[in-house]
Protein backbone atom coordinates (compact mmCIF):
# COMPACT_ATOMS: atom_id res chain seq x y z
CA UNK A 1 0.00 0.00 0.00
CA UNK A 2 1.35 3.57 -1.29
CA UNK A 3 -0.05 6.10 1.28
CA UNK A 4 -0.63 9.91 0.26
CA UNK A 5 0.70 11.88 2.67
CA UNK A 6 -0.67 14.67 0.80
CA UNK A 7 -3.97 13.68 2.92
CA UNK A 8 -4.93 15.97 5.80
CA UNK A 9 -4.76 14.68 9.22
CA UNK A 10 -7.37 15.93 11.93
CA UNK A 11 -6.59 16.05 15.53
CA UNK A 12 -9.07 16.49 18.15
CA UNK A 13 -7.35 18.03 21.14
CA UNK A 14 -8.82 15.97 24.41
CA UNK A 15 -6.40 17.90 27.16
CA UNK A 16 -9.63 20.03 28.46
CA UNK A 17 -11.24 16.27 29.65
CA UNK A 18 -8.08 13.45 29.09
CA UNK A 19 -5.15 15.59 30.06
CA UNK A 20 -7.13 17.23 33.39
CA UNK A 21 -9.06 14.18 34.58
CA UNK A 22 -6.43 12.85 36.60
CA UNK A 23 -4.37 16.35 37.90
CA UNK A 24 -3.98 16.31 42.01
CA UNK A 25 -4.64 20.17 41.54
CA UNK A 26 -7.87 21.53 40.83
CA UNK A 27 -7.84 23.89 38.06
CA UNK A 28 -9.86 26.55 38.51
CA UNK A 29 -13.47 26.87 36.09
CA UNK A 30 -12.13 29.79 34.23
CA UNK A 31 -8.39 28.36 33.37
CA UNK A 32 -9.93 25.53 31.37
CA UNK A 33 -12.70 27.99 29.40
CA UNK A 34 -8.96 30.05 29.20
CA UNK A 35 -7.59 26.94 27.47
CA UNK A 36 -10.71 25.58 25.79
CA UNK A 37 -10.74 29.41 23.88
CA UNK A 38 -7.23 29.34 23.38
CA UNK A 39 -6.84 25.49 21.91
CA UNK A 40 -10.30 27.17 19.53
CA UNK A 41 -8.05 29.71 17.92
CA UNK A 42 -5.13 27.09 17.11
CA UNK A 43 -6.82 25.77 14.35
CA UNK A 44 -8.73 22.45 16.11
CA UNK A 45 -11.86 21.33 14.72
CA UNK A 46 -12.62 19.07 17.54
CA UNK A 47 -12.47 19.52 21.21
CA UNK A 48 -13.48 17.24 23.52
CA UNK A 49 -13.56 19.78 26.05
CA UNK A 50 -14.97 18.10 29.35
CA UNK A 51 -17.33 15.04 30.75
CA UNK A 52 -20.18 14.66 32.36
CA UNK A 53 -19.38 12.12 34.91
CA UNK A 54 -19.95 11.30 38.48
CA UNK A 55 -18.46 14.57 40.71
CA UNK A 56 -17.23 11.52 43.19
CA UNK A 57 -15.52 9.86 40.07
CA UNK A 58 -14.13 12.32 38.67
CA UNK A 59 -13.51 15.22 40.58
CA UNK A 60 -11.56 17.42 38.29
CA UNK A 61 -13.92 17.54 36.18
CA UNK A 62 -17.10 18.36 38.26
CA UNK A 63 -18.00 21.72 36.64
CA UNK A 64 -18.85 20.37 33.14
CA UNK A 65 -21.97 22.66 33.01
CA UNK A 66 -19.84 25.70 33.54
CA UNK A 67 -17.36 24.99 31.45
CA UNK A 68 -19.92 24.06 28.32
CA UNK A 69 -21.51 27.14 29.02
CA UNK A 70 -18.60 29.59 29.38
CA UNK A 71 -16.54 28.85 26.73
CA UNK A 72 -16.68 31.29 23.46
CA UNK A 73 -17.55 28.76 20.76
CA UNK A 74 -16.13 29.53 16.70
CA UNK A 75 -17.77 28.58 14.28
CA UNK A 76 -16.63 25.54 12.32
CA UNK A 77 -15.11 23.66 15.64
CA UNK A 78 -17.44 20.46 17.11
CA UNK A 79 -17.13 20.54 21.22
CA UNK A 80 -17.39 16.73 22.24
CA UNK A 81 -18.32 15.67 25.46
CA UNK A 82 -17.43 12.47 27.61
CA UNK A 83 -20.57 10.63 28.60
CA UNK A 84 -21.12 7.50 30.77
CA UNK A 85 -24.63 6.97 30.82
CA UNK A 86 -28.06 8.31 30.10
CA UNK A 87 -27.91 11.28 33.04
CA UNK A 88 -24.05 12.12 31.50
CA UNK A 89 -26.05 12.33 28.20
CA UNK A 90 -28.82 14.46 29.64
CA UNK A 91 -26.49 16.94 31.40
CA UNK A 92 -24.35 17.39 28.33
CA UNK A 93 -27.35 17.63 25.77
CA UNK A 94 -29.09 20.78 27.99
CA UNK A 95 -25.05 22.43 28.65
CA UNK A 96 -25.09 22.23 24.59
CA UNK A 97 -22.64 19.81 23.52
CA UNK A 98 -22.03 19.39 19.80
CA UNK A 99 -20.75 15.79 20.35
CA UNK A 100 -21.32 12.92 22.63
CA UNK A 101 -18.38 10.14 23.27
CA UNK A 102 -19.38 7.18 24.95
CA UNK A 103 -17.00 5.10 26.30
CA UNK A 104 -16.66 1.27 27.38
CA UNK A 105 -14.10 -1.36 27.56
CA UNK A 106 -13.13 -4.05 25.20
CA UNK A 107 -12.14 -5.98 28.02
CA UNK A 108 -14.58 -6.82 30.77
CA UNK A 109 -12.31 -6.29 33.56
CA UNK A 110 -11.31 -2.76 32.94
CA UNK A 111 -15.27 -2.21 32.07
CA UNK A 112 -15.88 -3.46 35.92
CA UNK A 113 -13.39 -1.29 36.47
CA UNK A 114 -14.08 1.89 35.34
CA UNK A 115 -18.07 1.46 34.96
CA UNK A 116 -18.72 -0.81 37.19
CA UNK A 117 -20.52 -2.94 34.51
CA UNK A 118 -20.00 -5.49 32.13
CA UNK A 119 -20.05 -4.43 28.31
CA UNK A 120 -22.80 -6.00 27.85
CA UNK A 121 -24.45 -4.16 30.39
CA UNK A 122 -22.70 -0.62 28.91
CA UNK A 123 -23.72 -1.29 25.59
CA UNK A 124 -27.61 -1.84 27.18
CA UNK A 125 -27.62 1.39 28.67
CA UNK A 126 -25.83 3.35 25.35
CA UNK A 127 -29.31 2.42 23.50
CA UNK A 128 -31.43 4.75 25.84
CA UNK A 129 -28.80 7.38 25.08
CA UNK A 130 -29.24 6.88 21.67
CA UNK A 131 -33.01 6.68 22.14
CA UNK A 132 -32.43 10.43 24.48
CA UNK A 133 -30.42 11.73 20.82
CA UNK A 134 -33.31 11.17 18.56
CA UNK A 135 -33.62 13.51 16.01
CA UNK A 136 -31.33 16.13 17.09
CA UNK A 137 -28.21 17.17 15.37
CA UNK A 138 -26.22 16.30 18.54
CA UNK A 139 -23.99 13.60 17.38
CA UNK A 140 -22.41 9.93 18.88
CA UNK A 141 -19.03 8.48 18.98
CA UNK A 142 -18.80 4.97 20.56
CA UNK A 143 -15.25 4.36 22.04
CA UNK A 144 -13.54 0.99 22.57
CA UNK A 145 -11.21 1.39 25.30
CA UNK A 146 -8.31 -1.03 26.00
CA UNK A 147 -8.65 -2.03 22.51
CA UNK A 148 -5.00 -3.25 21.63
CA UNK A 149 -4.43 -4.61 25.48
CA UNK A 150 -5.69 -4.62 28.85
CA UNK A 151 -3.37 -4.33 32.11
CA UNK A 152 -5.62 -6.81 33.96
CA UNK A 153 -6.07 -9.36 31.38
CA UNK A 154 -3.33 -8.87 28.93
CA UNK A 155 -4.21 -9.36 25.03
CA UNK A 156 -7.61 -8.44 23.76
CA UNK A 157 -8.79 -10.46 20.73
CA UNK A 158 -9.67 -8.64 17.69
CA UNK A 159 -12.35 -10.35 16.95
CA UNK A 160 -14.05 -8.72 20.13
CA UNK A 161 -13.03 -5.41 19.35
CA UNK A 162 -14.60 -6.02 15.80
CA UNK A 163 -17.91 -6.91 17.93
CA UNK A 164 -18.05 -4.00 19.83
CA UNK A 165 -17.51 -1.87 16.75
CA UNK A 166 -20.71 -3.79 14.46
CA UNK A 167 -22.14 -3.53 17.86
CA UNK A 168 -22.07 0.59 18.23
CA UNK A 169 -23.07 0.96 14.50
CA UNK A 170 -25.94 -1.05 15.12
CA UNK A 171 -26.77 1.72 17.69
CA UNK A 172 -26.82 4.38 15.31
CA UNK A 173 -23.39 5.75 16.17
CA UNK A 174 -21.52 8.19 13.75
CA UNK A 175 -18.38 7.99 14.87
CA UNK A 176 -16.15 5.13 16.28
CA UNK A 177 -13.06 5.63 18.34
CA UNK A 178 -10.30 2.50 18.73
CA UNK A 179 -8.63 3.41 22.17
CA UNK A 180 -5.22 1.99 23.36
CA UNK A 181 -6.02 3.38 26.89
CA UNK A 182 -2.93 1.85 28.70
CA UNK A 183 -0.22 2.19 25.95
CA UNK A 184 0.02 -1.52 25.04
CA UNK A 185 -0.15 -1.39 21.02
CA UNK A 186 2.32 -1.94 18.96
CA UNK A 187 2.60 -0.47 14.82
CA UNK A 188 1.90 -3.88 13.54
CA UNK A 189 -1.04 -4.64 15.38
CA UNK A 190 -2.22 -1.47 14.56
CA UNK A 191 -2.14 -1.56 11.23
CA UNK A 192 -3.85 -4.68 10.67
CA UNK A 193 -6.59 -3.73 13.06
CA UNK A 194 -7.11 -0.15 11.61
CA UNK A 195 -7.29 -2.27 8.09
CA UNK A 196 -9.87 -4.36 9.43
CA UNK A 197 -12.25 -1.49 10.80
CA UNK A 198 -12.12 0.51 8.15
CA UNK A 199 -13.78 -2.46 6.20
CA UNK A 200 -17.22 -1.32 7.88
CA UNK A 201 -16.55 2.21 8.07
CA UNK A 202 -15.23 5.60 6.23
CA UNK A 203 -12.01 6.78 7.56
CA UNK A 204 -14.16 10.14 8.53
CA UNK A 205 -16.32 8.11 10.98
CA UNK A 206 -12.98 6.67 12.90
CA UNK A 207 -10.63 8.01 15.48
CA UNK A 208 -7.30 6.46 17.33
CA UNK A 209 -6.67 7.39 20.49
CA UNK A 210 -3.08 6.37 22.17
CA UNK A 211 -0.80 6.59 24.73
CA UNK A 212 2.56 6.93 24.56
CA UNK A 213 2.82 4.71 28.01
CA UNK A 214 5.97 2.45 26.42
CA UNK A 215 7.16 5.22 24.26
CA UNK A 216 5.28 4.04 21.01
CA UNK A 217 2.47 6.59 20.38
CA UNK A 218 4.15 8.37 17.75
CA UNK A 219 5.28 5.11 15.95
CA UNK A 220 1.42 3.76 16.51
CA UNK A 221 0.10 6.79 14.84
CA UNK A 222 2.12 6.41 11.51
CA UNK A 223 0.87 2.74 11.33
CA UNK A 224 -2.81 4.00 11.76
CA UNK A 225 -2.37 6.79 9.07
CA UNK A 226 -0.58 4.61 6.54
CA UNK A 227 -3.30 1.99 7.30
CA UNK A 228 -5.89 4.89 6.27
CA UNK A 229 -7.12 6.43 9.54
CA UNK A 230 -7.12 10.00 9.32
CA UNK A 231 -8.22 11.27 12.57
CA UNK A 232 -6.21 11.19 15.91
CA UNK A 233 -6.83 12.09 19.89
CA UNK A 234 -4.22 14.01 21.18
CA UNK A 235 -3.49 15.88 24.28
CA UNK A 236 -1.67 19.49 24.60
CA UNK A 237 1.57 18.69 26.67
CA UNK A 238 1.19 15.04 26.53
CA UNK A 239 -1.39 15.27 29.51
CA UNK A 240 -3.71 12.53 30.78
CA UNK A 241 -4.14 9.15 31.84
CA UNK A 242 -6.53 6.75 32.26
CA UNK A 243 -7.05 6.45 36.19
CA UNK A 244 -8.00 2.80 36.41
CA UNK A 245 -5.30 1.97 34.48
CA UNK A 246 -2.01 1.10 36.62
CA UNK A 247 1.01 3.07 34.98
CA UNK A 248 -1.27 4.63 32.36
CA UNK A 249 0.68 7.66 31.56
CA UNK A 250 -0.51 10.73 29.27
CA UNK A 251 -1.73 10.61 25.86
CA UNK A 252 0.43 11.28 22.91
CA UNK A 253 1.58 15.25 22.55
CA UNK A 254 -0.47 17.41 20.54
CA UNK A 255 2.70 19.43 19.88
CA UNK A 256 4.90 16.61 19.24
CA UNK A 257 2.45 15.14 16.98
CA UNK A 258 2.17 18.03 14.84
CA UNK A 259 5.47 18.59 14.28
CA UNK A 260 5.82 14.97 13.19
CA UNK A 261 3.09 15.93 10.51
CA UNK A 262 4.96 19.22 9.57
CA UNK A 263 7.84 17.32 9.21
CA UNK A 264 6.09 15.02 7.28
CA UNK A 265 4.30 17.44 4.91
CA UNK A 266 1.12 16.11 6.31
CA UNK A 267 -1.47 19.03 6.77
CA UNK A 268 -2.90 19.56 10.05
CA UNK A 269 -3.97 23.16 9.98
CA UNK A 270 -2.44 23.40 13.68
CA UNK A 271 -0.46 26.63 14.34
CA UNK A 272 2.29 25.05 16.28
CA UNK A 273 3.76 28.16 17.30
CA UNK A 274 0.51 28.76 19.01
CA UNK A 275 0.63 25.43 20.94
CA UNK A 276 4.02 25.90 21.77
CA UNK A 277 3.56 29.11 23.66
CA UNK A 278 0.16 27.21 25.37
CA UNK A 279 2.34 24.46 26.07
CA UNK A 280 4.80 26.01 28.28
CA UNK A 281 1.77 27.71 30.17
CA UNK A 282 1.07 24.11 31.91
CA UNK A 283 3.79 24.37 34.56
CA UNK A 284 2.82 26.82 36.29
CA UNK A 285 -0.59 26.10 35.84
CA UNK A 286 -0.54 22.27 37.19
CA UNK A 287 2.56 22.65 39.17
CA UNK A 288 4.72 20.12 37.08
CA UNK A 289 6.85 19.74 33.83
CA UNK A 290 4.89 17.58 30.54
CA UNK A 291 6.22 15.19 28.59
CA UNK A 292 6.44 16.55 25.54
CA UNK A 293 9.44 16.79 23.74
CA UNK A 294 9.37 19.71 21.31
CA UNK A 295 8.61 22.18 24.01
CA UNK A 296 11.81 21.49 25.07
CA UNK A 297 14.13 20.68 22.47
CA UNK A 298 12.15 23.03 19.69
CA UNK A 299 11.41 22.83 15.96
CA UNK A 300 14.13 22.02 13.67
CA UNK A 301 13.99 25.27 11.81
CA UNK A 302 14.60 27.03 15.50
CA UNK A 303 18.03 27.44 14.30
CA UNK A 304 20.43 28.78 17.30
CA UNK A 305 23.94 31.07 17.47
CA UNK A 306 27.40 29.30 17.35
CA UNK A 307 28.95 29.25 21.32
CA UNK A 308 31.11 31.68 21.52
CA UNK A 309 34.52 31.12 20.68
CA UNK A 310 33.55 28.39 18.43
CA UNK A 311 35.25 28.11 15.10
CA UNK A 312 33.57 28.63 12.21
Amino acid sequence: MITDYSERLIIQEVSPRDGLQIEPVWVETVDKIKLINELSLAGFSRIEAGSFVSPKAIPALRDGEEVFQGITRRAGVIYVALIPNLKGAQRAIEAEADELNLVLSASQSHNQANMRMTREQSLSAFGDVVSLAGDSSIRLNGTVATTFGCPFEGRIEEDVVMRLVEAYLELGMQGVTLADTTGMANPRQVYRIVQRVLDRLPASALTLHFHNTRGLGLSNVLAAYEAGARRFDASLGGLGGCPFAPGASGNICTEDLVNLCDEMGIETGIDLPHLLAMSRTLPSLLGHEMPGQVVKAGRNGDLHPLPFGSVR
